[in-house]
């Protein structure tokens, strides 16, 4: 099969199509503008193919310029359903594409007349009709780009297949005839499959209009749906220039020519690449847009999702600073800027975050300045640009004079007004474009200000709070060392009062120098962990046999005497914790027990074995008990305590500490009878094969005397 024989069963084969879509659309039209326009359309698209057809069949320039006009006719009413579909959202705009779209069909007309009364050379004519068909497939394109975004997303669903077929068919009508404007002629190849090209989109315009048969949709504006557009349309029109530029220059640049316009295109497309990227030519093509098209400069809702987005930085790059100055400066096209915060109630202002700006080092604002006086009186953004035109529109304002020598393109001044006052400001630089401070901005930078100063006092109370939390972990740790130097403390004054009677018995003296030894060594490492902020008593394996002998060991002169009761089988009683920490809250709870029991009562330490895999310690007395209450609201409370010289908090470590290893401590008492405390610990099990064990304590032979 030849070429020719492939485009007139191409042709045949897509009126044959048009026509059956045009039954269908007969049979289910209700009489709607849009149905009946989509009807006629596809009628002239099926008549279109038939003159692509005859021509094909008998080409010669009567053939051709009837296919042309019939392309027009196919063109224009696409264009018009197009348009029909538009208006609700285009509100008074649609006027302005109806004249582009009159212009276009103007332009081929007039090609077409111009040939058919030989006006002109018929090279020329083509060029009208190939460069208003291409002007053609841009503004279609256009059209499709505004319905795709104009209509909500609920709506979208059922438009999707139409901007489908009819965006593929305008993008291969634009490559059929940006070739043809170059080279004089459309390639025969991409001309005898334009036919079937075209069939394939009915099937996608049908099952739009199945899925929406009244073609009743309701339509939102959208200013990014706008802004793409418009650079679409500003695109197309470019590569429009660039297309007949370029064919001149092959024409007329002889040998040249050729070379000539290769190196045009590609430098065409490398400068639109680049003004496609660049911010202040986005920025300059959104003012506009927002100027004159419509009748406020921001859509509301799309601004504070924005602003909001910039806040929340979800990058987790930026700081909440930065994000603030993004967040303030997107709102006026700026490139960026810095921020001011107060540290405390009476520090001064200092830079906190920059963004597109250095940070400058004394940049600092005193909190009784009078720019910070101004602005915390007022609360008015200060537009150094007007100020410095007519000073007398700021009152009693005076600018530092860092600002102009450390920020020349200085711009605005935004102050951030929470809760607690003025909390900073922000200065932003010169935007990208020309940008006029009005009414509509003033109001919308006020209002973002103090959402960007709730969330920065937020930012900041949670500092606060995490620093008081460090201070306040610091001051319980110091609490329990102060409560172990009470403990060191008594053991000393316990052995100042016995020096007096024992002083020349050498034991007791060798016994002094011990006891002092241990007290210097506990204070050092006390100190140590003052200092580090940590533990220096790191976990091991314990018998717990042998820490319960040295508390015994520890009180054996006092009295009434400690009782230890230990089982026989005893050696799997190993547990994992510190050694100084376990003996010293087992102790603490042995001398609580010691020193409420009179003389001739008992105290007595039991040990046994809580099921397979826990161990249970039990120190009982015979003392004076406590009541229920004072055991469920005052005993495991911090700095609660019935002692004259106690501190509270060795119940509390013990309950604490205790719970780090696993474990817990609970108490039995009733007044006059006695105090049971048990203490439940998890036994230590075997580490499994491939790790190091914690070797055991016992090994360690300077822990005799922890």
């Amino acid at each position: 099969m030849s070429l020719t024989d492939f485009a007139i069963w191409g042709y045949a084969l897509t009126a044959l199509v048009y026509g059956g879509f045009a039954l269908y659309l007969y049979a289910a039209w209700r009489g709607a503008l849009v149905g009946g326009c989509l009807l006629f359309t596809v009628l002239l698209s099926g008549a279109w193919a038939l003159g692509c057809l005859w021509y094909a069949k008998h080409p010669s320039v009567v053939t051709y310029l009837w296919s042309s006009v019939l392309d027009m006719l196919r063109g224009g009413g696409w264009f018009a359903f197009l348009l029909i579909l538009l208006r609700p959202l285009l509100g008074g705009a649609w006027k302005r594409f109806l004249a582009a779209g009159i212009v276009v069909f103007g332009v081929q007309l007039l090609g077409t007349i111009s040939i058919a009364l030989f006006l002109i050379r018929d090279e020329w004519g083509l060029k009208l009709i190939f460069g208003g068909s291409l002007a053609g497939a841009v503004l279609g394109l256009v059209l499709i780009e505004q319905l795709y975004r104009g209509v909500p997303v609920d709506v979208r669903r059922t438009l999707k297949p139409l901007c489908m077929g009819l965006g593929a068919a305008y993008m291969f009508e634009l490559y059929l005839f940006a070739d043809a404007f170059l080279f004089g002629r459309p390639t025969s190849v991409i001309w005898a499959v334009r036919g079937p090209a075209h069939a394939l989109i009915v099937p996608l315009v049908a099952i739009s209009g199945a899925r929406n048969p009244s073609w009743s949709l309701r339509m939102s504006l959208s200013r990014e749906a706008v802004f793409h557009s418009t650079a679409l349309g500003l695109s197309g029109l470019y590569l429009l220039a660039v297309s007949g530029i370029g064919f001149y220059v092959r024409s007329y640049g002889g040998e040249w020519g050729q070379a000539l316009q290769t190196v045009l295109l590609f430098a065409a497309l490398v400068l639109l690449a680049a003004l496609m990227s660049s911010s202040a030519q986005r920025a300059r093509l959104r003012v506009l847009i927002n100027k004159h098209l419509f009748p406020y400069r921001y859509d509301y809702r799309a601004e504070w999702l924005r602003f909001t987005r910039s806040l929340s930085s979800p990058d987790g790059q930026s700081s909440l600073g930065q994000s603030v100055i993004i967040a303030l400066a997107n709102l006026v096209e700026s490139p960026g800027g810095v921020l001011w915060l107060r540290g405390s109630a009476d520090a001064d202002y200092t830079i906190q975050a920059s963004v597109n700006l250095p940070k400058q080092t004394g940049a600092t604002e005193p909190a009784e300045s009078s720019l910070m006086n101004f602005m915390r009186k007022r609360g008015w953004i200060v537009n150094l640009e007007e100020y410095r035109r007519n000073p007398a529109n700021y009152p009693g304002l005076v600018l530092p004079d860092w600002l102009a020598s450390r920020f020349p393109d200085a711009w605005l001044l935004i102050p951030l007004t929470g809760g607690a006052g003025l909390i900073g400001f922000v200065l932003l630089s010169t935007p990208r474009t020309r940008f006029d401070i009005d009414w509509e901005v003033l109001d919308l930078l006020k209002t973002a200000q103090h959402q960007a100063a709730s969330d920065l006092e937020r930012m900041l109370a949670a500092e606060d709070l995490l620093e008081a939390r460090k201070f306040e972990s610091f001051n319980r740790m110091t609490a329990f060392v102060v409560h172990d130097l009470k403990n060191l403390v008594a053991q000393l004054s316990l052995m100042l009062r016995n020096a007096e009677r024992h002083k020349d018995n050498p034991e007791f003296q060798e016994d002094m120098l011990e006891t002092v030894a241990h007290v210097e060594a506990k204070m050092r490492e006390l100190m140590v962990q003052l200092q580090e902020k940590r533990s220096i008593d790191p976990p091991r394996v314990l018998n717990l046999v042998k820490k319960l002998e040295n508390v015994r060991r520890a009180r054996q002169e006092q009295h009434p005497g400690l009782e230890l009761d230990i089982p026989l089988d005893c050696s799997t009683f190993m547990v994992l914790a510190h050694p100084g920490r376990l003996e010293r809250v087992i102790g603490h709870i042995v001398q609580n027990a010691i020193e409420a029991t009179p003389e001739d009562g008992k105290v007595r330490i039991l040990l046994e074995a809580s099921g397979s895999e826990r161990v249970r310690v039990v120190v009982a007395d015979t003392g004076c008990g406590m009541s229920e209450e004072f055991i469920r609201e005052h005993l495991s409370r911090p700095f609660q305590t019935t002692k004259s010289s106690g501190m509270g908090i060795g119940v509390f470590e013990t309950r604490q500490y205790i719970r780090e290893l696993g474990g817990e401590v609970s108490y039995e008492s009733k007044k006059g009878i006695g105090t049971r405390v048990t203490i439940d610990l998890p036994l230590h099990t075997r580490l499994d094969s491939g790790h190091e064990e914690i070797k055991p304590e016992e090994n360690n032979s300077g822990d005799e005397h922890d």
